[in-house]
Parts: structure tokens; sequence; C-alpha cells
């Protein structure tokens, strides 16, 4: 087996003439070209086909246990036969020639029920009482599982409650928790993982539909009380290339047992039930010997060796002056917030983010905090003090979790700003009448870049309007920031070409088809007010793909850079004088090649110009629901025109507050028709990808960008 491309195809390091045996040099095999490491990338190559088979060989028990019974077709060129075991029906169908061959096949046991092929799970047409007929091309190898008739296609997993924990049957319940990782317990566990993958937040395959979980590395940590293990979980979906999740798993045994499950419900992951006495699997964040360990391994460099790779914990050179001498422990507490990482934090002084989907390359998020950190002058943001890496062979390194500096801080800018919509609407509720010289609701804050706001929104929008342009001068300074390296090619702006230009519009494409699809699915389980503004915003598909075309009918003059990625104000801690910005990594639906491409900086400010809209329409909602309007909870015409008074005047005091401060940057187009168009179709982009991930996570609140939609659009034809 070729292992790389390295020397001697990653066998040895030695002089090529003091193998024991050549390496093949033949152009068609040579090394560099096949090799497991090439292969293992590819999630299309023999290698990963194989990996696939024998993973259903294994979850199929009728292959190894069941009764074998051949099938006679007319076609000798056709093998064919059934293997049963319990309820497990089987049929295998292979076509044994080089050319493509039909079969017909006497099922008649087996009427009514379906062929369900099970690497695609595509269902077959049910069997009748004729010979079945079936076409295979050359070579062709069907595993088919025979089923009754689906009368609807149901999800399962995504059915199960929050709260179900599944109990394994295991031979022997050992304190040492190796036993679990083994053989049948271990097919076991990967059996319930969906499960528990699916209730949680990080989880970003929830609009997937999983085929099967594979646990490839177990890497134990030492000094933990109970013994705990990080796993690497591979998720295989039906369709789509796997995704690989971290999963820190301990243990526990009879009482212990019990009080996880009553201190930590939704950490546990499944009963352990056996002869020899009961236990609980769970989430290993539950315990603080857990996270103190990964900090005393960032202090002292150490590793863990897993199967498969290796994890490395790295300081950074700031981490004695951030974690300070004065605290010789910190205790380790876990964020409650939802999100798509898992924070612990330790006392005040450090946050150690341990990164859920783990991807090959180094995470932006640690990338980038080291570039501001070495290279610019830049502080509003928390100084990086170490990382944990995993490795694997000859590959990539791959960020398992990035340690910062812990920031003081009153909460996020998202809270802060819901506070002081709070406050907003409460003043617009007391106004007696409105007067007639009140601006028109909704107009696009680009519109309002050369006119000054009207006396009314500093006197509503209140202490407001100062964040909000302090928001934008520090969006400003990080994008300069980024845009000021000149050696290192990860940073050095690049200009806009006309394919960067056609790669944007295909993305924008992408992102719509992906939207209007799963919302076209989800419809039908959407509140009814809800439901008929999807069913508004599915005819704008046409009108929405069209404006996406303005993104390439004009040559962009600007530079790109690297960016935030994921900008809203739940990236923004309120200091109470200042803000930082946080959590540099990108969107994490997206691969991290993708999160590391240079964009224009624009695009994080339309995800601001979002966010704001965002915050206007939950703290409409609230007030329609219970606020000071006391409304029905679907009467929002008249406060409505309010909340977008205030998305427009607030935004236009950010967007002020940036464009002079990064106006004249190479980054930024040099026409303003430029800039209108990128501004527009980026925010049009932004709220088809809140559909899709509200209708993946957040049912409830889809219904913030499916106001939003229409509303774009009119500006864009404006």
């Amino acid at each position: 087996m070729q292992w790389s491309a390295d020397r001697n195809a990653g066998f040895s390091r030695s002089n090529p003439q003091g193998l024991y045996l050549p390496v093949i040099a033949d152009s068609e095999y040579h090394y560099e070209v096949v090799n497991v490491e090439s292969r293992f990338k590819n999630p299309s190559s023999h290698l990963w086909w194989m990996r696939r088979l024998i993973a259903q060989r294994k979850r199929l028990k009728a292959f190894g246990r069941g009764t074998l019974e051949f099938l006679y077709p007319d076609n000798r060129k056709v093998l064919a036969f059934i293997r049963r075991y319990q309820d497990e029906v089987l049929l295998v169908v292979a076509n044994l020639s080089r050319l493509a061959q039909y079969a017909e096949l006497d099922l008649s046991a087996f009427k009514g029920m379906a062929p369900v092929e099970q690497f695609g799970h595509t269902e077959f047409p049910p069997i009748g009482a004729q010979p079945y007929f079936i076409t295979l091309g050359p070579h062709v190898l069907y595993w088919f599982r025979l089923e009754p008739q689906r009368v609807a296609e149901i999800d399962v997993e995504a059915a199960e409650p929050e709260d179900h924990v599944p109990l394994l049957a295991v031979p022997t319940v050992a304190s040492d928790l190796e036993s679990i990782f083994q053989d049948k317990n271990r097919r076991a566990l990967e059996a319930v993982l969906p499960v528990f993958l699916r209730a949680r937040r990080w989880f970003g395959g929830k609009g997937r539909s999983i085929d099967y979980t594979e646990i490839v590395d177990v890497i134990p940590v030492s000094n933990t009380s109970p013994k705990a293990y990080i796993t690497l979980i591979q998720v295989v979906y039906k369709e789509g290339d796997p995704e690989t999740y971290v999963l820190p798993i301990t243990f526990a045994v009879e009482e212990a047992a019990a009080a996880v499950l009553e201190r930590e419900p939704r950490a546990v992951i499944a009963r352990l039930e056996a002869p020899s006495g009961t236990g609980t699997l769970y989430s290993a964040l539950a315990e603080e010997s857990f996270a103190t360990a990964l900090l005393e391994a960032v202090e002292r460099r150490r590793r863990f060796s897993g199967a498969a790779g290796k994890v490395l914990a790295l300081p950074a050179r700031s981490l004695s002056r951030v974690r300070g001498l004065e605290a010789p422990s910190l205790k380790p507490s876990i964020m409650r917030a939802e999100q798509s990482n898992t924070s612990i934090v330790y006392g005040d002084r450090l946050v150690l983010k341990l990164f859920r989907h783990l991807q090959e390359g180094v995470n932006p998020d640690v990338e980038i905090s080291a570039f501001l950190s070495e290279r610019t002058s830049f502080t509003n943001f928390p100084s990086p003090a170490g990382t944990l890496v995993y490795r694997r062979g000859h590959g990539e390194p791959m960020s398992l979790g990035i340690m910062q500096a812990f920031v003081p801080n009153q909460g996020d800018a998202w809270q802060y700003t819901l506070d002081a919509l709070d406050q907003y609407f409460e003043q617009v509720a007391a106004r007696p009448t409105q007067p007639d010289d009140l601006p028109a609701p909704g107009k696009a804050p680009l519109a309002l870049l050369e006119e000054a706001l009207p006396p009314l929104a500093h006197e509503l929008v209140g202490s407001y309007m100062e964040k909000a342009r302090l928001l934008g001068q520090r969006t400003a300074e990080l994008h300069l920031a980024l845009a000021s390296e000149s050696q290192d090619p990860s940073f050095v702006p690049e200009p806009f070409s006309v394919l960067y230009q056609r790669s944007i519009y295909q993305t924008m494409r992408n992102v719509a088809s992906q939207a209007f699809q799963l919302l076209r699915k989800n419809l039908r389980t959407l509140p009814e007010p809800v439901r008929g503004l999807g069913s508004e915003v599915l005819g704008l598909e046409g009108e929405v793909n069209k404006r996406f075309r303005c993104v390439i009918e004009r040559k962009v003059i600007a530079m790109r850079t690297r960016i935030h990625g994921d900008y809203h104000l739940g990236q923004v801690l309120n200091t109470g004088k200042d803000f930082v910005i946080i959590d540099f990594e990108g969107e994490p639906s997206r691969s991290i090649s993708d999160r590391r491409i240079k964009r224009s900086p624009l695009r994080d400010v339309a995800c601001m110009l979002r966010s704001f809209h965002y915050a206007s329409f939950m703290a409409l909602f609230k007030q329609t629901v219970g606020g000071v309007q006391g409304a029905k909870p679907d009467d929002i015409s008249a406060l409505e025109p309010w909340a977008r008074r205030w998305y427009s005047w607030v935004s236009s005091a950010f967007l002020k507050s940036y464009m002079e401060l990064a106006g004249a940057a190479a980054f930024v187009p040099r026409s303003i028709e430029d800039i209108d168009v990128l501004v527009r179709a980026y925010l049009l982009e932004k709220a088809l990808y809140e559909v899709t991930y509200e209708l993946n996570n957040r049912p409830d609140w889809v219904r913030v960008p499916l106001h939003a939609i229409p509303q774009l659009l009119l500006e864009f034809a404006g």
C-alpha cells in the first residue's frame, strides 16, 4: 500500500537505493498519483467505496448470519440470491458481464414489499405477482433490503424527543470505558449517535439524511477522572460528502450515572446495561476535570495519541501574560449560549473554543487571530493564547480548538440592541400622533448616505445611534487591518476579476436554490401566517435570480481581502464603552477552504446590516406578542413602519461611519453604483442563507428573513 506522495511513497526517509524493494514508478500507478493519502481526501475514490461497502456489510447482519437462497434467472450472466436473518431480508443482484444485462427474478414470495437499495436508499418499484424485471449496467452490484412499502417519508431520527436516551446492551460495563469502543459495542454506539447528534445545535447536518456514523479515532485524554476520550465521529450522508465531528466522551456507573442524568440530562449519549451493572455514556464537557486537563495540556505543550492520529496542544507566546500568575488554578465552566461550537471559560482569564466540525486545514479563527495579533495594531479582538491541533499521518493539520483571552463584557451587541429597541418602541407608542413630515419607512440604507438623518431619528433612537457609528468605525478598522499585509500570500489583497465576479454570481445562485428547495419542502409545516409569506417568497424565485445577475453585468474595480465571514451582532461583545469583535471562523456550514477565500469586505458590511434588520423585526414581534402595543401576535401593521425606520436610520449611521474611515481604501469600489450593486446582492444572499439556516435550526425565526426578501427585491428595483 502506497501511503503518500512523499519520498519512497511514505514508507521511509532513507535513500531509495537502500529499500528492500523499489517503489512503483510506472506512470499509471506511480505513488505520487495512487496513494492512501490522496484517495482518503477524495470521497468518490475506490478507498471510500470500499470503506462504505465494509460498513454496510457490518450493519446488515443477514450477510454474516443469514440463510442463503439462490435465485435462478434465465440470464446466466446475472447472479441473484436472498439472505435472511430474523426480520432482515436482503436481495443481492450482480451483473458478472462486461456488458449491460437484464433479468427477471421470481420474487412472488415477497409480493407487496419494495426493494430499497442500501447505498443510496432509493426505493425501487414494489414487487408484484409477476416476475420482477431489473436492468444492470456492466459489472454492477446491487444490495437491496426488502421492506414494506413506505406510505410517507418520515424522518425517524428527527422525530425523537430531545430527552430520549437510548439503551445499549453490552457484555460488560468497565470503568475504563475501553470496552465500549471495541467490536460489537462500538457498532451499537455508532447506531445511536445520529439521534444524539441531531439534537445538538452545533451539528450542521440537520437538513441532510444520515446514512450511518462511524467512530474513526478515539484519543484518550490523560489526567481526567472519570477517564475521558476525544472521539472523532464521521457522519456519512445518503447524498453529498461525509463530515467529521468532535465528541468528547466519558462514562459513569451506578449512582454516579444517576447523578449525571439529573445534573446534565442533555449531555447523556446513552445508558449502558450489562450483567455486571449499569452505566451512562455522556459528554466529557460536563466534567470539570476534562476542561482542566485541556487547559493544562496547552500550558505544558502536551500531546495525546489515538489509533489514527494525535492531538497537539500548542501555547501561544502571550499565554503567560493573558493567563496571569496570581491565579494558580482557574475554575472552568461551559458557556450555555447556543452556538456552532462549544466554549469553556476559565475564571475571568481564558476561553477555550472547541470546534465541533473538524475539517482539514487551519481554521480561519486561528489564522486571523494570529495575524491580527502579530502583524497589525488592531486590538478590538480577543488575544490568542493557544491552539489544539489534530494531526493524522502526513495530512494537513486540523484545528480542534483555540484558546483566547477572556473579554470582560456586558453581553453581546445582539442583546444590547434588543434592549435598545424595547426603549425605542416604548417611545414610539408614547407619541400622541404621527407628524406630517415623517420620513417614509424602508428607504434603502445606501440611499441615505448623502442625506442627513432627521432630528426625529436622534430623538427616538437615542444613544444607540452613537453605538452604531462606533460599530461602523471598528468594522472599518478591522477591514483596514486585514488589508494591510504585503508579504503573507494568505492575506495580501487581490483584485476583483471577471472570473471572481462569475463565482460570486454562481455562489449566490446556489444559496438561493438551496433556500427555495428547503422552503418548498417545509412549507406545509410552517404556521398559517408564515406559510402564506413562504408561498409569496417561493413565487419570487425567478426575480431573485434575475437580481443576482447585476453582479456580472458590470466590471467591479476593487480589491478583495480576508474578511470576518460571519459578521453579525452576536459576534460583537459590548464592553460598556467599546465593542470587541470575536469568532473569525466564518460561516460554519462552508468548508475551510471556502472560508479562507478573499472576498469583498462589503460582504461583512451587508451581513451587519442584515443583523440590524433581524434585531428590529425580532423586537417588533416581541412587542406584538406582549409588549407595549398589546396587539395580536400577527397584527404588526402599526409598528412595522417604525421597525423599518429604525433599521434605515441605524444602518445609515453605521454605513456613514464605516465609509468615513474606509471609503478611500482599495477594497471599496470607486463607483457608488458598484458599491450599491454589491451591497444589495450580498443583502439578498444573506437573507436567503438565513432562510436555510432557520428552517434547519430555528423554524420559529424563519419569518424574519421571509419578511425581508420581498422588501429587498423592491429596493433592488428602486
